[in-house]
């Protein structure tokens, strides 16, 4: 199981920090939102229990397993999770590896942004033949989507290749056009509840199939997501991850530290803080109150690594404005490990001589801990034992609650991202979508450029 260490968020360990009163005063409010949240069941947890998901790939399991890559194609909520699961889940090489070093299983590309260098890049790598491409948009009109679903299927027919033996789409199961064009080309297509937004939807088929094809073991990490659920709905606030974590980071912000940093102590799980931001931005950062209120509310997420950004960022961190909370993540065991030979007798080299790295990598965190705590600066740390899928399942849950928890608390909808539809709006009348044509939006009057 995941263990928390919330030590550092708390007086007398850092000056400013909040105190046992201060929980006490919230308990009432956290124990009510707790109730509520598990009464409503949000669409994250009933997912958890869905046998048809589960069936569905199943049903897929043999035919995915023909193939050699797999290329996701989507944006945001229909990629991150994956891409954070790939990462901390299959060994940086997986890519390189021959199919039967994979074990049987494929390869992992991601077509997100539609920067034409990257998608080239991905485009070379692949073999059309061996390849099933996902394409994940629960509205069926993603732009980006759409633009690299189209790119690969008129690759497909030029080669000769029938689009439906090369693609699944991830879409809403009734509306959309993902869902229109499946239904007449006769495409496989996995479904994505109506009411579950992107950035909550890692534990559907938008992250399980892909999961599923790459070799992770997908029960596990609903298991360890489901275990992780019945700790989020206990009411008292020391026994329950995600209300503490909601409570120091709501009580912290009333202090001013609106800023989140996330920062992993582990490559592997550096991914997890992208999953993290869009998660914390998109479902906290809202204009207006549920009773319509101007309020401009939210919490900016960060992402920072360590032992590298130590030398990048923690200078601000440790001396600069007082606005943030570092959310540490820590392995306790590593699936390997490098010994640093005894090479040198030199005084100010020896002092390394036969240690571990991991040894290094861990001492380096508590300095970082111990020296923003001098400076009045407050941490938590979240410690995996080991980096599994049972415990990356027990992560998404902890955090979906507790952004769940935190949108109650500040009296917003955490579900829904009206900021993001704007843009896209604007997007489809620049690229003279039809309907609209008529979109009004801001232009300069005046226009400063130098060359």
């Amino acid at each position: 199981m995941l263990k928390f260490d919330f030590s550092f968020m708390f007086e007398p360990n850092v000056k400013d920090g909040i105190n046992e009163e201060d929980i006490a005063r919230l308990q009432p409010v956290l124990s009510q939102i707790v109730e509520e949240t598990a009464r409503e069941k949000p669409s994250f947890v009933k997912i958890l229990f869905d046998r048809n998901l589960m069936e569905s790939l199943e049903d897929l399991r043999e035919w995915i397993l023909n193939f050699d890559s797999l290329v996701v194609i989507g944006i945001g909520g229909s990629s991150l999770g994956t891409a954070a699961l790939a990462s901390a889940l299959k060994p940086f090489d997986w890519n390189y590896l021959s199919k039967a070093e994979r074990g049987g299983y494929l390869r992992i590309f991601f077509l997100e942004n539609v920067d034409p260098d990257y998608t080239a890049s991905v485009l070379d790598r692949i073999d059309l033949r061996t390849t099933v491409f996902n394409v994940v948009s629960k509205s069926g009109s993603t732009a980006e989507c759409l633009a690299h679903y189209q790119i690969i299927r008129g690759l497909l027919e030029i080669k000769g290749l029938k689009p439906s033996e090369h693609i699944v789409f991830t879409t809403d199961p009734k509306k959309g056009l993902l869902r229109k064009i499946a239904e007449r080309d006769k495409i496989v297509a996995l479904d994505i509840p109506p009411e579950l937004g992107g950035r909550f939807s890692v534990l559907s088929a938008v992250g399980l199939f892909p999961a599923m094809a790459i070799g992770i073991d997908v029960k596990a990490l609903v298991d360890g997501a489901k275990d992780a659920y019945m700790k989020c709905v206990v009411l008292d606030v020391w026994k329950n991850p995600s209300a503490m974590m909601t409570a120091c980071y709501y009580l912290h912000k009333l202090k001013g530290r609106r800023i989140t940093v996330m920062m992993p102590y582990s490559n592997r799980l550096y991914t997890l803080a992208d999953w993290f931001r869009q998660l914390w931005a998109e479902s906290l950062g809202k204009k207006y109150s549920l009773t319509g209120e101007i309020v401009y509310e939210g919490l900016t997420p960060i992402k920072a690594l360590g032992v590298v950004d130590q030398h990048s960022q923690l200078q601000l961190y440790n001396e600069g404005p007082d606005d943030k909370t570092i959310t540490f993540i820590e392995v306790e065991k590593f699936d390997r490990e490098v010994l640093i030979p005894s090479i040198h007798q030199d005084e100010e080299i020896a002092y390394l001589n036969d240690k571990k790295l991991s040894e290094l990598l861990k001492n380096e965190l508590l300095g970082t801990e111990r020296s923003l705590a001098f400076n009045g600066r407050p941490s938590m740390r979240i410690i995996f034992p080991s980096i599994n899928a049972y415990e990356l399942g027990q992560f998404f849950m902890y955090y979906e609650f507790t952004t769940t928890l935190m949108g109650k608390l500040l009296k917003i909808d955490p579900f829904d991202q009206p900021g993001v539809e704007l843009g896209k709006q604007i997007t489809y009348s620049l690229m003279g979508r039809k309907g609209f044509e008529e979109m009004k939006f801001p232009e300069p009057t005046k226009k400063v450029v130098i060359e």
